[in-house]
């Protein structure tokens, strides 16, 4: 068994994916293995995904990493949820919450009885039913109370903003402390084995020949191990998400710090809004088939709330996924692995997921192809549940003003995107499957603020007579009304607790 064990981990690339991977694996493996990473100063990173999801606390706590500290040196703050505007059609704003909506009532949902008293106008907008949405309307924040159990402020579920730069500075420090070793250089070759087509070495362009039993390919975009060395493959998701490039660019910080990321759709596309401490993140998504590159520079840096802090940075993709994340001896992770649009913050999620998922499945040198497919297998049904999440917003909408719209509401999608559609339309419940990402209440908030209508519900809510519904509806709005008032600002607990120097 001894002789079949992995020795030597190589990480190719640094960024924010490279050094999740080396941070997880010196934590979890704790020296087992030997662990590098080989990045250089003359490659730039993309450096945009600075908001996530509540997933990340998970890895958070892998790492046992002290909260305050991490959004100290990453100039973070804090998120409740996402803002869309203009999504469902101009003029409409909705937010997808984390966290619950409501209470459940013996045996069903909060929405289903909110279903029969907003169609009788009797029920006030969703908002006002989730702690969640309701502190982020408000600009307040706190993080949940477990000691408060039968309060909504035990609901409170957060995630975060941060600079993605100094959060892959912050995890190389923390990495480094614990045995990975960084190297600089530029990798020139990778060499293949030429019996059997694994990866070797890597060579660097000072002649330097690095081996390992395991390759990670953190290398962006160009997936250098696991597309230009082994020729994986890539499947294309461009038919149902027709964006292909992103103009991002920060400013200066303006007003209060919202604790929520916003998303407006534009006429080809559409623009995050990502607030920091020291400043806002920006950045326009959008067709090139719909709108030139100069026209979209023009419409972001128009529309900018302070001072532009740099140049524009434009990125070129197409949405979709390796048709294996795991080839042979390499497991490519972040953007060689694919890319999905920024729109829910999934980015850094399908890093440290990928990861922990390796973690659980860590192979020896025998490199089992039992091992490999069931990591493949997990990682594409992830990756396609949360694209048919994503492919929802563009989907779902009333808005013909333009071609780009056009296209999106028209277009056919993926027929297990279509199964949820009409499940909930016709009865307003969700359909999840396995260990899907996005939780009951982020497919309900979506559907209903991109104006998915179920037109019924369920029929245990008539059990209940409309006097009842509308005071237990009225209870839960009432009480998390008082809950938000006695929350302090979000800038104040940023001040208090975890204020950057």
């Amino acid at each position: 068994m001894d002789e079949q064990r992995i020795r030597k981990i190589l990480i190719v690339g640094g960024g924010s994916a490279g050094w999740m991977t080396a941070a997880l694996f010196a934590e979890l493996f704790q020296g087992l293995y030997d662990i590098e990473l080989v990045e250089s100063e003359q490659i730039g990173t993309v450096g945009v995904g600075e908001a996530t999801i509540p997933a990340i606390k998970k890895y958070n706590e892998l790492l046992n990493l002290d909260e305050a500290d991490f959004m100290r040196m990453t100039k973070g703050t804090f998120k409740l949820g996402i803002q869309f505007v203009d999504w469902w059609k101009i003029g409409a704003t909705y937010i997808h919450g984390f966290g619950v909506i409501g209470q459940d009532w013996e045996f069903l949902r909060c929405h289903h009885y909110w279903l029969r008293a907003h169609a009788q106008g009797k029920a006030g907008d969703l908002v006002d039913y989730s702690i969640n949405t309701a502190a982020a309307l408000a600009n307040k924040f706190m993080p949940a109370r477990p000691d408060m159990a039968d309060s909504p402020l035990a609901q409170i579920s957060h995630a975060f903003h941060f600079d993605a730069s100094l959060y892959a500075k912050y995890l190389r420090g923390y990495a480094e402390q614990r045995g990975a070793v960084r190297t600089e250089g530029m990798i020139a070759e990778v060499q293949l084995r030429p019996d059997d087509g694994f990866v070797e070495a890597v060579t660097l362009k000072d002649g330097r020949r690095i081996e390992a039993d395991l390759f990670i390919d953190c290398s962006g975009f160009r997936g250098l191990i696991i597309e230009q060395a082994l020729k994986t493959g890539y499947e294309d998701w461009s038919q149902w998400l027709p964006c292909d490039r992103a103009i991002a660019v920060p400013c200066a910080r303006v007003d209060a710090t919202t604790p929520y990321t916003r998303s407006t759709a534009r006429t080809a596309g559409w623009q995050w809004r990502i607030p920091l401490q020291h400043r806002i993140g920006n950045g326009h998504v959008y067709s090139s088939k719909y709108i030139d590159d100069a026209d979209a520079e023009a419409m972001l840096l128009a529309s900018l709330e302070g001072e532009p802090k740099a140049e524009p940075n434009l990125l070129r993709f197409t949405s979709g996924k390796r048709r294996k994340m795991w080839n042979k001896n390499c497991v490519a992770l972040g953007l060689s692995a694919g890319f999905l649009e920024p729109l829910e913050s999934t980015s850094i999620h399908l890093v440290q997921s990928a990861a922990i998922r390796l973690v659980g499945l860590f192979p020896n040198s025998g490199f089992e192809p039992a091992v490999i497919n069931e990591f493949n297998r997990q990682s594409d049904f992830e990756w396609e549940r949360v694209r048919d999440f994503i492919v929802l917003h563009y989907k779902a909408t009333e808005r013909d003003d333009t071609p780009f719209w056009r296209y999106c509401r028209d277009m056919e999608v993926p027929a297990t995107l279509q199964r949820k559609i009409d499940l909930f339309r016709s009865s307003g419940r969700i359909l999840r499957e396995d260990e899907e990402l996005f939780s009951e209440g982020s497919w309900i908030q979506v559907f209903l603020g991109q104006g998915v209508i179920p037109r019924d519900h369920d029929p245990r809510v008539e059990l209940k007579s409309d006097p009842q519904i509308a005071k237990y509806l009225g209870n839960i709005a009432m009480t998390i009304r008082k809950c938000v008032d006695v929350m302090p600002s979000h800038d104040d607990f940023i001040d208090k607790y975890c204020k950057a120097e």
